[in-house]
């Protein structure tokens, strides 16, 4: 039997629950998403696209997120369950029905896109549209069409037309961090993902670590964007649990706890400019939530975060972290920084005075199963119900879906990557109450 590099890789990938073989931290090999005669070995390619008919770049899809999901989708739920952190995408999710997102990566499953459903509330039939639940990457062989409303991005003017994983990563990994705590596309070799709490650090004069999740830096516009798109903003300091896709049964999570040092906020700032204003006074007209390096986790706050277990239940000791609310610590590229997160990651710790409120506190990177593709149920006051016993249990019903929105109880779980309703209490109000609990 002949082994190609393909398959070699995607072996070790699933051997180690990860995809360190693949990218390692920079660009993957060449053959790997391109096919130069649109072929691969002699066979069609993977997209089942006519011979000599490769799609743009010659790549092995039609489009660049085609091209991604190649490898980062999949339709098996063992895969979520054992730890095969690299798939973003579960295969065959449909609408209106139970099919479910599996995948239980930080940044959420896009296949949540999908998921458009609908049911009464007050005898009113009610949609909720799938295309509300994330960032809605271009990807037509895998179903995923640019947003039906939006026609940039909001805040910002990038098209939405044009949207692409390749809109966020950058697909040759050209973005480095050196010891020194800078970041350049240029320089130093790669020599290993930087991403992981497992990484190795980067060696002054010697080598470089890639950035977090090959995520764009500044400079960056793809190639197939016309216009003045460029990023302006750094790459954010972050680590990510080597293991990063399976369920998680506690609130502080495992799976889906990552380590955001600083940056965050500033980088979606590359697109979403207009959703970050300098403006940090409760009560101000205009305010938008405050967000970014200067969002500084006040006294008040704090105190909710730490006390707040469940609705009405303000007992909390140590730490009360929980991944469904995340903070940045405040630390940066530096080796130091990345020490710090990496301790962080292994034992989380109440917010300090450095800590900030980021936009991936409220939402998730790619989507989830509520709208804006936030980290939580918004719809409604309530996230959960009562059983016969006073517990917290998900909706139920099928006459009046204010809370869940027409979703099952395992869908409701997934959404919650996997947490069941007991942790959140019965009548829990929606997750805003980690930190506003006593506003």
């Amino acid at each position: 039997m002949k082994f190609t590099k393909l398959a070699v890789a995607a072996a070790i990938a699933f051997a180690y629950g990860n995809a360190f073989a693949f990218h390692s931290g920079g660009v993957a090999e060449c053959e790997g998403c391109h096919s130069m005669h649109n072929s691969f070995e002699g066979s069609a390619n993977v997209t089942g696209m006519p011979q000599y008919a490769s799609g743009p770049f010659l790549l092995k899809a039609q489009d660049q997120s085609g091209a991604c999901l190649n490898c980062h989708q999949a339709a098996d739920l063992g895969m979520s369950a054992n730890g095969n952190g690299y798939h973003i995408s579960t295969a065959g999710v449909l609408p209106l029905d139970t099919t479910t997102p599996w995948e239980m990566t930080p940044g959420g499953d896009f296949a949540w896109l999908k998921k458009t459903m609908t049911g009464s509330i007050r005898k009113t039939l009610t949609t909720w549209d799938g295309d509300r639940h994330g960032h809605n990457i271009v990807a037509v062989d895998f179903g995923y069409g640019k947003d039906k409303l939006l026609t940039k991005a909001p805040g910002g003017s990038y098209p939405a037309d044009n949207l692409a994983c390749s809109s966020c990563h950058d697909p040759h990994g050209r973005y480095r961090r050196f010891a020194d705590g800078t970041v350049a596309s240029t320089g130093l070799p790669i020599f290993a993902s930087g991403s992981y709490t497992s990484s190795a650090a980067p060696i002054p004069s010697v080598s470089a670590a890639g950035v977090y999740r090959i995520l764009a830096g500044i400079g960056y516009q793809p190639k197939s964007l016309a216009g003045s798109f460029a990023f302006v903003n750094n790459v954010p300091a972050a680590v990510a649990p080597s293991t990063y896709n399976q369920i998680n049964t506690t609130i502080a999570g495992t799976y889906d706890r990552v380590a955001y040092g600083s940056g965050m906020s500033e980088w979606c700032a590359n697109c979403h400019t207009a959703m970050h204003l300098d403006n940090y006074t409760s009560g101000t007209k205009g305010l938008v939530h405050p967000a970014g390096s200067g969002a500084k986790i006040t006294p008040a706050i704090l105190a909710n975060y730490v006390a707040y277990v469940s609705s009405g239940i303000m007992t909390g000791t140590g730490a009360g972290y929980s991944a469904l609310a995340p903070f940045e610590t405040g630390d940066d590229l530096s080796l130091t920084g990345y020490t710090n997160l990496k301790t962080f990651a292994a034992t989380p710790t109440a917010p300090g005075a450095m800590s900030n409120v980021s936009c991936l506190s409220c939402h998730r990177a790619h989507a989830t199963a509520f709208e804006s593709m936030a980290r939580y149920y918004l719809g409604n006051e309530f996230m959960t119900v009562a059983d016969g016993s006073n517990g917290g249990m998900y909706d139920t019903s099928v006459t009046e879906n204010k809370i869940n929105t027409a979703y099952n109880t395992t869908q409701q779980t997934n959404a919650y990557n996997g947490r069941p309703a007991t942790l959140f209490g019965p009548w829990a109000r929606n997750y805003c109450n980690k930190c506003h609990a006593k506003d």
